[in-house]
């Protein structure tokens, strides 16, 4: 739930309809975030088209690192919503509760391999400061066998997530354990 209006499933009009069935037939239930889109179809289809390419899509980077990635600028952001959603998706690939536990706090202090350090510090850096990324870092993030096709796509869910986690905190878009759970395990 939120703070404005939120459209649901039995008063969905023809054009919120549609939507609705098709994230309940993919994933199982209609989270928050995207139910707080229902006064906007238009903007729910769009926003949803984005996730679902950016986090389900072809990439060379593993739905783990996709999920780290959202986890890291949720923190950075402040967006429990976030965090703690990713998170849940991000148990499916990490089972240490610790380095789990780490990466939802401080991901800095989590046993992770290099590769993936280097993708948060830069998810991180992006989030915190846009305005001090140079070159090097790209070229760092290459030194890990990340392709300008990765780099673009971790720069997108970098966005991506900053994008969305000020709609949650700009909206309070509120999460509970059972809003957290009971989505389909895999897209692809």
């Amino acid at each position: 739930m939120s703070w404005i209006e939120e459209i649901s499933l039995e008063a969905a009009d023809e054009k919120l309809k549609p939507i609705y069935d098709d994230l309940i037939k993919s994933r199982g239930k209609i989270s928050n975030i995207l139910k707080v889109h229902s006064l906007n179809p238009g903007a729910l289809k769009a926003h949803l088209d984005l996730y679902m390419t950016i986090m389900f899509g072809k990439s060379g980077l593993s739905r783990k690192e996709r999920e780290c990635i959202a986890v890291v600028v949720s923190r950075a952001d402040n967006c429990e919503y976030c965090v703690n959603h990713h998170a849940e998706s991000l148990s499916r690939y990490i089972k240490d509760e610790t380095v789990l536990a780490q990466l939802k706090q401080n991901y800095k202090k989590a046993r992770i391999n290099d590769r993936l350090m280097a993708i948060c510090n830069y998810a991180q850096k992006l989030t915190s400061q846009p305005g001090k990324q140079q070159q090097q870092d790209i070229e760092h993030l290459k030194t890990f066998e990340l392709s300008d096709k990765d780099i673009l796509d971790i720069t997108l869910i970098v966005a991506y997530f900053n994008f969305v986690n000020r709609i949650a905190l700009g909206l309070g878009v509120a999460f509970n354990a059972e809003e957290l759970t009971g989505y389909k395990d895999e897209l692809t």
